[in-house]
């Protein structure tokens, strides 16, 4: 948690450059009033630096595993019909663990090769910046679909590109959420298959037996929980989930 948090900090790092630089000002500027006061204001700076880290957690989880796990989860937990079980923060933490166990690698390299040789002073800020961002690059570009790509190139105006290494992240990165929507919902279909058929037989046993006053989602809950545990579904698809970033 500590090398995250280190590494968020630093693909902060041009932002927060940026909004330092802007106009020259400095981030608290003081004014001597009357009497020998002195009045202390924030400048624009500041208010872009806490813009910035608002929405850094949002960008980021936007750029890793995190999509495609939570809406997997979701997705499951509608077609057992428990749409509040388990709550949303045990399926939120759960797809947050998940994710930092998919980008381990990602974020061991990023480590190595950014941020610790600019905590250790080998490396300048733009260069770390380069370096701690070519693995989650990589990781991004790994997940996409080259027809997303292509067409976000061609919507921005951009594409096509010659090789990856030219891809901006400002096309990069919408290419790779969408991508990982419809994985996350062909992943999820797949899953509701087996639910919905259970569905289906509870509701033809129950029309045949004229009980139709009975909800068949009340009656085929507890089978497809029997089913889901028999047969190991969470290990079954936290592993099958984990393994659909490898290939």
């Amino acid at each position: 948690m500590k090398r995250l948090a280190l590494l968020l900090a630093l693909l902060a790092l041009p932002g927060l450059a940026a909004a330092a630089d802007v106009s020259g000002l400095p981030v608290l500027s003081v004014q001597a009033g009357a009497g020998g006061t002195q009045t202390y204001s924030l400048t624009l700076q500041i208010l872009v630096l806490m813009t910035l880290l608002s929405v850094l957690p949002a960008i980021l989880l936007s750029m890793t595993a995190f999509t495609r796990i939570v809406i997997v989860l979701s997705i499951l937990r509608q077609a057992l019909g428990t749409p509040t079980t388990p709550p949303n923060q045990i399926m939120v933490g759960l797809a947050l663990f998940m994710t930092l166990f998919v980008m381990s690698p990602v974020l061991t390299q990023s480590w190595n090769d950014g941020v610790k040789p600019y905590m250790d002073g080998q490396l300048a800020g733009e260069a770390a910046l380069s370096k701690a961002a070519a693995p989650l690059r990589g990781f991004m570009l790994k997940q996409t679909r080259e027809a997303d790509l292509a067409s976000f190139g061609r919507i921005s105006g951009l594409g096509p590109f010659a090789n990856a290494d030219a891809v901006p992240l400002s096309v990069l990165v919408p290419a790779f959420i969408t991508s990982e929507l419809k994985t996350a919902f062909q992943i999820g279909f797949m899953i509701y298959i087996p639910f919905l058929i259970i569905d289906l037989v509870v509701a033809s046993v129950l029309m045949s037996m004229g009980m139709m006053m009975l909800s068949p989602m009340l009656v085929s809950l507890p089978f497809k929980l029997m089913l889901f545990v028999l047969v190991d579904g969470w290990t079954l698809l936290m592993g099958t989930l984990a393994a659909s970033f490898g290939s």
